[in-house]
């Protein structure tokens, strides 16, 4: 969750990005109580990205838009990844990290903005085979139709699992 995307001012704010900072806040508070690690992916680009003909400039590495918005600070242990498309796994070591440092069978995905890095994202875990959780009030889309979409692609396509709620997901 990066300035650009949730914070007033930001060049791509979406509608109802704040809404889910205080739930993410207390999913990120119960995985890091039972040791799940934490990744957070992090939108980066650099001076004449092609992104920015489909999208108004954003995230540009350095700058306030591309940093974490402060009330979703990383925290000692959690990891930045750093990923220039819409897919966290693309050309990032993601996959390396989750499958062979951490043994990761359960991915959970929360941010914004839902039918673009985390579809995505999602589809690209599931497409490893990883076991996709996606809670509805921890992502946020551009319009409702997006988020519905989001939703049931990641359900249906990629065998993903949609829980109302963050307070759903239990850590073992």
């Amino acid at each position: 969750m990066q300035n650009d995307f949730v914070t007033e001012g930001g060049s791509l704010l979406v509608p109802n990005a704040q809404v889910t900072v205080p739930h993410i806040q207390r999913l990120l508070t119960a995985a890091r109580a039972q040791s799940v690690p934490v990744v957070y992916t992090q939108d980066t680009h650099l001076e004449g990205d092609p992104e920015w003909n489909i999208w108004p400039e954003h995230c540009r590495m350095g700058t306030w838009g591309w940093e974490i918005i402060a009330d979703l600070q990383p925290q000692e242990g959690d990891l930045i990844c750093r990923k220039s498309r819409y897919d966290g796994f693309y050309d990032t070591w993601l996959d390396h990290y989750l499958t062979r440092v951490w043994k990761v069978e359960h991915l959970v995905i929360v941010g914004t903005v839902s039918s673009i890095c985390v579809l995505h994202t999602a589809a690209a875990a599931g497409l490893r085979w990883f076991n996709v959780v996606v809670p509805a009030n921890g992502v946020s889309a551009l319009t409702d139709f997006d988020q519905a979409l989001t939703l049931r692609q990641v359900s249906f396509l990629y065998l993903g699992k949609v829980v109302n709620s963050v307070d759903d997901l239990h850590f073992v």
